[in-house]
């Protein structure tokens, strides 16, 4: 199964929570060093209020895995770079995220 793209680099199979589009826009317009990003699983959470965040978890094959919250639930993302940690949160910052 072929992915949709937006942009070619936004991979989108899922849905994507609100705020979370515009935020993953902005990173990869300004951060030509990122791949793409795939959106995963959207499951509900009730800490998920307010500016949308970002929390940086593991490192995988390819890059990073994230997980984004906002709108009364979390996202998993998967971003393909050879950013180190440090950088892809200030890159998530300077897209509008709240790093954590």
């Amino acid at each position: 199964m072929r992915l949709r793209t937006s942009k070619d680099r936004l991979k989108v199979e899922h849905s994507i929570i609100s705020g979370v589009r515009e935020v993953l826009e902005a990173l990869l317009e300004s951060n030509p060093e990122i791949r793409s990003v795939i959106p995963g699983v959207i499951r509900p959470v009730r800490d998920a209020k307010g500016k949308v965040r970002v929390r940086i978890t593991v490192p995988v094959q390819n890059g990073w895995k994230a997980i984004a919250f906002s709108a009364g639930a979390r996202q998993e993302l998967f971003v393909s770079t050879t950013l180190p940690e440090a950088e892809l949160k200030k890159a998530f910052a300077a897209a509008g995220a709240a790093v954590e």
